[in-house]
């Protein structure tokens, strides 16, 4: 008989994850046998692009790096010694051990195989635009990382770049207003300030920050003037996929840092009692809270908060 339960999160999480992998799986056309309109499969392409780009590997190090089966890695690799695509040497650290190496034969074979791959997915992200390319991008990137036995906690602060001004102030506006519920106020308020920033800061004096990882925005922060002793740190904001990283914690610090080489004697701050971990994240750094009124210009009622660091 047909199971008429309504489906579970778990099973509705599960059936869009297959439905992506054939999805996508179809879109870069390795559902067939062959990879690229080559004569190479997938996983053959995969382990050709280990020999291409690392060197000094061995069948067992390939074999882990893909997960492989030994014994079907190793008919692979002889496929390709026949075809002399492929040569042994011996290891210098491990007599038990061959160092594989492309041929030049086949270098020049995968050779167009990376430039097809590397037009094709051009090709692909061409086609949308550039919030959509992002937007995928950050998409990839943030799947490998939840998914990998260890995510990556590498990431860096830089200047903003052009762009970047229009992506602070549309991620505090939809991270907000999914997070906390706020309105358009929250949007039109930083709109304010970072369009302010853009066009009237003084770099000796002011400055913001924009953290990414692999090439993905996550956070960003800025110092702006007050009066010639004053400075305020606004606009502080770390995307969930970075958070538990440090990444608030350094950007506050670049700001401290910065204000004092600057000349500044003290930093002063605006936030809400709801933002828990930002308030932690200052706290930490040093900052007294000072003052507190209730208020509901965005949305929700919530109390401001003035808090002050001396420098």
């Amino acid at each position: 008989m047909p199971n008429d339960a309504p489906p579970t999160p778990s099973d509705r999480r599960v059936a869009a994850v297959r439905a992506f992998n054939r999805f996508y799986t179809r879109r870069i056309g390795v559902v067939g046998q062959a990879y690229l309109q080559s004569r190479f499969s997938l996983t053959e392409v995969r382990v050709l692009y280990e020999l291409a780009h690392n060197h000094g590997l061995t069948a067992s190090q390939i074999g882990a790096a893909l997960d492989l089966d030994a014994g079907y890695l190793s008919r692979m690799l002889r496929r390709f010694e026949q075809d002399r695509l492929l040569q042994r040497g011996p290891s210098e650290t491990d007599k038990r051990q061959n160092i594989l190496a492309l041929t030049s034969a086949g270098r020049a074979a995968f050779a167009p195989l990376e430039q097809r791959s590397r037009q094709e997915i051009g090709a692909m992200l061409a086609a949308l635009p550039e919030p959509a390319q992002e937007a995928v991008v950050g998409g990839m990137t943030t799947i490998a990382r939840l998914l990998a036995e260890q995510p990556s906690r590498d990431w860096h602060s830089r200047h903003p770049a052009p762009g970047d001004i229009g992506w602070v102030i549309q991620r505090h506006g939809a991270l907000y207003a999914e997070e906390y519920n706020f309105n358009h106020k929250f949007e039109a308020l930083v709109a304010q300030i970072a369009g302010a920033f853009l066009t009237e800061h003084d770099p000796k004096r002011e400055r913001a920050w924009i953290a990414e990882r692999d090439g993905v925005r996550i956070g960003s922060v800025f110092l702006v003037h007050k009066t010639d002793d004053i400075c305020k740190l606004r606009l502080l904001l770390v995307e969930p996929s970075a958070r538990g990283f440090g990444v608030g914690k350094r950007l506050v610090e670049d700001c401290v840092a910065f204000a004092r080489q600057a000349g500044y004697r003290r930093m002063t701050l605006w936030t809400n009692d709801i933002l828990v971990a930002a308030r932690g994240i200052y706290r930490a750094a040093g900052f007294k809270l000072v003052s507190t009124e209730p208020h509901s210009d965005f949305g929700p009622p919530m109390v401001g908060e003035e808090w002050e660091l001396d420098l």
